[in-house]
């Protein structure tokens, strides 16, 4: 007669372990995929962002926002009205976090950054779109630039083959210096 194994649960867990390592997704090298360059087209896919700050007592706030494209170096700008309850939570605390769904939400890029808020009508007229005209008639005065410079970016993109950690569903991460 056999006996059982002197801890089942051990080898039921090693079993396991042993039996989805053989199948479990890969975890993508930054080295071998450009993660920023993935990170890039999802950005541009999407078109639109979910910008989040952060309210007077600490709460997460999101909206939609209609973003400029992506700077070479990640640096990322919105126009929005200097009266907004987003000027104040980013005067209040600079910590924003940007959140883009691919296109055919196979895929995501969330950064993580700090927001400054530009009111120099150089680059006000550098970042403006014509089909603002009547949400902002007074570009001068009724026009504020937020701009975004990342400090880490994560991306998932099963169609570019970047998946999440099997165990912790952590994304890759790809940090700026």
């Amino acid at each position: 007669m056999k006996t059982l194994p002197k801890y089942p649960l051990l080898l039921v867990v090693s079993l396991i372990l042993i039996y989805s390592a053989g199948f479990s997704q890969n975890i993508v090298d930054s080295n071998t995929v450009d993660i920023k360059h993935i990170a890039k087209q999802i950005i541009k896919n999407a078109g639109t962002c979910a910008l989040i700050t952060l309210d007077s007592e600490g709460t997460p706030r999101a909206r939609a926002m209609d973003p400029f494209p992506v700077e070479d170096n990640f640096e990322i700008w919105f126009g929005t009205n200097p009266n907004s309850r987003k000027v104040d939570q980013i005067k209040n605390d600079p910590r924003v976090t940007l959140y883009y769904l691919d296109n055919d939400a196979s895929g995501y890029v969330v950064i993580s950054g700090i927001a400054t808020l530009v009111d120099d009508q150089k680059q006000k007229n550098k970042y403006w779109k014509d089909e603002w005209n009547s949400f902002y008639p007074d570009k001068s005065h009724s026009y504020l630039l937020i701009k975004v410079t990342p400090l880490w970016l994560e991306v998932l993109s099963p169609p570019n083959n970047i998946y999440n950690d099997t165990l912790t569903w952590e994304p890759p991460v790809y940090l700026f210096k």
